[in-house]
């Protein structure tokens, strides 16, 4: 399955992409477990650094149990890319637009969604064929920036990512965002039953 056709098919049925940075393997579990029984079908487990490896090991693991897929975030090398997939990561996603990143990735058939925050990233992602992109950092673009950039930009789909929560995951999906990403919104009960809310309505 391609990128396009793997985001879509999991994020058509739950716009929520669950990030968990920085947790020791059994609280990334446990994260998870919390995230999929939220409904979220996609969970992404940063490895910015060699460290986190043991918990996207640890979340592969589970999902496997569950029948869901984890990914790798901060992708940023080929050398990462090939780490992870080893691992078992469904999919990466990476903060920025790295060209041998996406490159390789296409050539491995592991699903990779590139970060972007101006017009001409945007261009240049499309342009090497990927068309579902992580809008970074959300917040600091603001919702405003989604639906200016889709009037040019129409093929592509937006994943909201960076400092979105259930106070403004509506406000991205209302400007055309497929996606939004949140990671400590999910780890709070107290605005758990707000975000599904958020996410729902529409």
């Amino acid at each position: 399955m391609d990128a396009a056709d793997f985001f879509a098919a999991h994020l058509d049925r739950s716009p929520v992409l669950g990030i968990f940075r920085g947790l020791d393997p059994q609280e990334t579990v446990d994260m998870c477990s919390r995230a999929w029984e939220f409904g979220v079908e996609l969970v992404e487990i940063p490895v910015q650094t060699p460290d986190a490896m043991p918990s996207l090991r640890a979340a592969v693991e589970a999902a496997a149990e569950h029948g869901k897929s984890v990914g790798a975030g901060t992708v940023t090398t080929v050398d990462q890319l090939v780490a992870v997939r080893e691992i078992g990561a469904e999919f990466t996603v990476a903060p920025g637009l790295h060209p041998d990143v996406v490159a390789e990735s296409r050539r491995l058939g592991l699903p990779h969604l590139p970060g972007v925050a101006t017009a001409t990233e945007i261009a240049s992602a499309l342009a090497q064929g990927c068309t579902w992109l992580k809008a970074f950092p959300a917040k600091q673009l603001g919702a405003g920036w989604i639906t200016a950039q889709l009037a040019p930009f129409p093929s592509v789909r937006f994943v909201a990512t960076g400092g979105v929560d259930a106070t403004n995951a509506r406000e991205f999906l209302d400007a055309g965002c497929r996606g939004v990403a949140v990671g400590s919104a999910l780890a709070n009960p107290d605005t758990l039953a707000q975000l599904k809310q958020a996410v729902s309505a529409g």
